[in-house]
């Protein structure tokens, strides 16, 4: 492909990781501050001293920046767990959940809420985020069925990240407090392992 002049267009440039870094920040200090719908492609770049067309090369539209910001804010839960048993993996998991600041759990419960209304965002969040905690996920599911700990036929199983995501934001609303690892790990051996190991 070549543009009018016969040159071929300006190749998306790699950004170094810290500027990286410095751009994410950007757009979670706006979105902290105004939310997703009141954000814009123009206030990010000016918080970040950059252009806008910086942004565009590197992202498709601001859905696709917000997702790649959240996703570097928090890293997969799951990601490079492998204790050896089902329970250990999962209070793995819990122990990493209670580390998310109070703050960021709320700003991912806000821009979930964005998604109903902005299809896209729902999008580039499943892509970004959910597809690739799924996968850590069901790979750790699969170690245990080889393991034998569960069958492979666990009816639960289907239900596995919905499990562990949900209790999350119920507390929250429940309880008015934040899933902390002592409770989730209440919650993993009452109701999650039950589930999977009995279906």
């Amino acid at each position: 492909m070549t543009t009018e002049a016969g040159q071929a267009p300006a190749r998306r440039t790699r950004l170094t990781p810290d500027r990286e870094a410095k751009l994410y920040a950007a757009v979670l200090d706006e979105l902290r501050g105004a939310g997703y719908e009141a954000m814009t492609m123009d206030a990010v770049a000016a918080r970040a001293r950059t252009s806008k067309a910086t942004l565009y090369r590197q992202w498709k539209g601001k859905p696709e920046l917000v997702a790649a910001a959240l996703r570097h804010l928090k890293p997969l839960y799951s990601a490079g767990i492998d204790t050896g048993s089902l329970r250990g993996d999962l209070l793995e998991v819990a122990h990493r959940v209670e580390h998310v600041a109070p703050g960021d759990t709320a700003l991912l419960a806000a821009v979930g809420h964005a998604c109903d209304g902005h299809p896209e965002l729902g999008d580039a969040m499943r892509q970004a985020l959910i597809e690739p905690e799924r996968a850590v996920l069901d790979a750790m599911l699969e170690r245990a069925v080889a393991r034998g700990e569960i069958r492979a036929d666990a009816k639960a199983a289907e239900f596995f990240l919905p499990m562990l995501v949900a209790a999350l934001p119920a507390r929250k609303i429940l309880e008015d407090r934040f899933a902390d690892a002592a409770y989730m790990t209440r919650y993993i051996d009452a109701v999650v392992l039950p589930a999977l190991l009995n279906s």
